[in-house]
């Protein structure tokens, strides 16, 4: 008898913070969900599909992914409530995979974008979206990692991403991933197939940098020089001479014709290391540094030919709307 006595408390405990689990996991589901939505896409010359969003304002702005919506010619939106609106596409970034829609409809349920700086590891993450149309779907785990790199449909990466085991299939793209509370900390993008329990959502900080450029602007703005770049490494003896501190830089791979690059003088073969006083021992790098202010600013881009460290004035661009 005092073997099973010893084991009661333990599993009392056990069942309270099963409990406490389940409260606050319905709890945030609760808070959130009125402001989830489905949205189904008809394409221009595809047959169209179908993903997930939420509302982020209640006069109708509402957060998705950008390869949801991405050449949309129909959008609509069907609401927790069980309305059907259509939609309007206001800002598309496939950089950072988000866009901005907006329906006519006022006083809506919406979601708040948490700080996800403050999202710490092994905390509890719960995603709610339309998996293969089932909507209303949720499912909760924790976060798994942060500060992950994505690759996004456009080339570029996509940075500070966050790391879930809260499974995600097709149709959970552009759904939000909240906190306890109901709040934002992400916005569901990707799985890796086949792994099982690796999904990634973009980060609510960066999201909401976005969205505030989509719906002032229409799409983000980006300078670019017109190069075609690979990582390549620094001939060390080459290094050492000029006291380079990097290991790698940019090889200029390709240049397009009449560009901030070819005016400035660069040449196939050449390794750029440097614009301005930031280094580039990566193409990913350079991406970061090509930011909307520095379109027709004057810049320095330092290079090596051969064996001689030159350095020119380069002026970007602005990098011209993807259709």
């Amino acid at each position: 008898m005092v073997s099973f006595l010893s084991h009661a408390p333990a599993a009392t405990t056990d069942e309270s913070l099963i409990d406490a689990y389940s409260h606050a996991v319905s709890g945030a589901v609760a808070a959130a969900h009125p402001a989830v939505v489905h949205i189904e896409v008809r394409g221009n010359d595809a047959p169209g599909g179908s993903g997930s969003g939420f509302f982020i304002s209640p006069d109708g702005y509402l957060l998705t992914n950008s390869h949801v919506v991405h050449g949309a010619r129909e959008l609509t939106v069907f609401l927790a409530d069980g309305r059907k609106l259509a939609a309007d596409l206001i800002g598309d970034d496939p950089d950072t995979d988000l866009a901005v829609l907006r329906v006519s409809a006022d006083e809506l349920a919406h979601l708040t974008l948490a700080d996800s700086g403050a999202v710490r590891p092994g905390q509890i993450a719960i995603a709610i979206g339309s998996p293969m149309g089932f909507q209303q779907t949720v499912t909760a785990g924790i976060v798994s990692g942060l500060g992950r790199s994505l690759r996004g449909a456009s080339g570029r990466l996509i940075d500070n991403v966050i790391q879930t085991d809260a499974a995600l299939n097709p149709g959970n793209s552009g759904g939000p991933l909240v906190n306890t509370r109901g709040e934002v900390i992400g916005v569901n993008t990707a799985i890796i197939r086949p792994a099982q329990g690796i999904c990634f959502a973009i980060a609510s900080n960066t999201a909401r940098w976005v969205v505030a450029w989509l719906i002032k602007d229409g799409r983000i703005r980006r300078s670019f020089i017109g190069v075609a770049g690979q990582n390549v490494p620094l001939i060390r003896k080459v290094a050492r001479y000029h006291h380079l501190t990097q290991e790698t830089g940019v090889l200029v791979a390709g240049l397009e014709p009449n560009s901030p690059a070819t005016r400035a003088g660069l040449l196939e073969g050449d390794i750029v290391l440097a614009l301005d006083d930031a280094r580039t021992p990566a193409v990913d790098v350079l991406h970061k540094l090509l930011t909307g202010d520095r379109v027709g600013e004057r810049a320095i881009v330092t290079f090596l030919r051969g064996v001689e460290l030159r350095r020119h004035a380069i002026i970007p661009l602005e990098m011209p709307a993807r259709s």
